[in-house]
């Protein structure tokens, strides 16, 4: 009896402790977006933070894109082949890009890389009461630190996934036209005619925006609350990357349930 209750109050301590946690965050991020107004008169800090995070991330993006692409069309193809439909390659190609691939498989790259550094750069500054010197300054931290990041995260992150897909729609012409011989008119007139602009550009570019939101408010609470030491800043790096993969992931169902359920 003792120990159930003792494992009681220990999941219900945990279970507080998280709901504070959660709360904290979303109080911070209100407060970074309410700070957003006063960063955009000052917009050279938030091309700064473009660059480090979308310029930054092309590489890994491209190349990534071009491989999932060039998968795509060689599964797409084996595939579609079997029911005599390989002319129809790049509407599938396409719209698993545009649709799911291109903003979740990005989010999940600028997570690992950009979401990462982003904690490790804040949580750094807190240990090394960078962040303190600024309050000290009467320099509000959220507005000069936080709010130009976020707001880089937001603009990067559709235009990052849009390249992924416009290179991975690339690589999928390469298999299936390049080397499996799909005819390049039917595989760019059917993509052409079926993909819609509302339907599958819209909601591609909606869910690049919410994880753009979820990656970098995610990476900025873990390094803006991370414990000022070397070891508190790794954890709170792995809890950044961790915990945007599973809401990423968790979001893209929401929202594909929402988008295409009726389909």
């Amino acid at each position: 009896m003792g120990m159930t209750r003792t494992a009681l109050m220990q999941l219900g301590t945990s279970v507080l402790a998280g709901l504070e946690r959660l709360g904290r965050a979303h109080l911070l991020l209100l407060a970074t977006l309410c700070a957003s107004d006063e960063v955009l008169r000052r917009p050279r800090l938030v091309l700064e933070q473009v660059f480090n995070i979308g310029t930054l991330s092309l590489v890994i993006v491209g190349v990534s894109g071009l491989f999932v692409g060039m998968v795509l069309g060689l599964q797409g193809y084996t595939v579609l082949a079997k029911f005599g439909a390989a002319e129809s390659l790049g509407i599938l190609v396409a719209a698993s890009l545009v649709r799911e691939l291109g903003p979740v498989v990005t989010a999940l790259l600028v997570a690992g890389r950009a979401g990462s550094a982003l904690t490790a750069e804040i949580g750094l500054m807190k240990a090394t009461e960078q962040l303190a010197a600024l309050e000290m300054m009467a320099v509000d931290p959220i507005r000069r630190i936080l709010a130009p990041r976020l707001l880089g995260g937001l603009i990067s992150m559709p235009l990052l996934a849009a390249i992924f897909s416009a290179v991975g729609v690339v690589g999928g012409y390469f298999v299936g036209v390049g080397l499996l011989g799909v005819d390049a008119g039917a595989y760019w007139g059917q993509m052409q005619a079926r993909i819609d602009v509302q339907e599958d550009l819209v909601n591609g570019v909606i869910k690049s925006l919410v994880f753009g939101l979820v990656v970098t408010s995610v990476a900025l609470f873990q390094g803006y609350e991370a414990v000022p030491t070397a070891e508190g800043v790794s954890r709170a790096t792995t809890r950044a990357v961790v915990q945007s993969a599973l809401l990423v992931l968790g979001l893209d169902f929401i929202l594909t349930a929402l988008m295409f359920g009726g389909d």
